[in-house]
């Protein structure tokens, strides 16, 4: 199973159960919905969410099951997680993460290879092999090639330099 850290489990709210999760997950409208499974903590034991809304800048879950604080106080600074093969994209959507090992491209150069991704707030950063930090947006981003394993990349004037 590969697991896919969303966010972070950082207090509870009010007596019935409800956690707060800060998350810059970039696909929440497919994992932040009931009877999707969470996994939390180091053991990441596996939570269904019965319910979910969004307050102020934290992700709010209900877990089947889970309807006191009590049962969930323990859970508070916990890492949360999901299945990777729960979550199901669009065929021609890409998560950063699984760019991993592939070659950049900038004017059919190869100016190096996906060593880490960063989930910043404002967008997902693409950290290579020799330090050059690439932002994961359009502007930046030309092409995907799956198939060839290239990220083909804008040549964007200071980006490099």
């Amino acid at each position: 199973m590969g697991y896919l850290y969303i966010g972070k489990l950082v207090n509870t709210h009010g007596i019935k159960g409800e956690v707060r999760i800060l998350s810059n997950f970039r696909h929440k409208d497919k994992v932040f919905i009931k009877d999707f499974k969470f996994y939390v903590g180091k053991d990441k034991k596996e939570y269904i969410v019965e319910s979910y809304r969004k307050h102020k800048n934290f992700d709010m879950v209900v877990f089947k099951g889970y309807y006191d604080i009590n049962l969930i106080e323990h859970l508070k600074g916990s890492l949360v997680y999901i299945n990777k093969s729960d979550l199901h994209l669009d065929k021609n959507t890409f998560l950063a993460v699984d760019l991993i090992g592939f070659n950049v491209i900038i004017n059919d150069k190869l100016i190096g290879v996906i060593n880490e991704v960063l989930d910043t707030p404002a967008n997902e950063v693409l950290v290579l092999d020799n330090k050059v930090m690439i932002p994961y947006v359009k502007a930046f981003i030309n092409n995907v090639n799956v198939d060839k394993k290239e990220v083909i990349v804008n040549d964007v004037k200071g980006l490099l330099s």
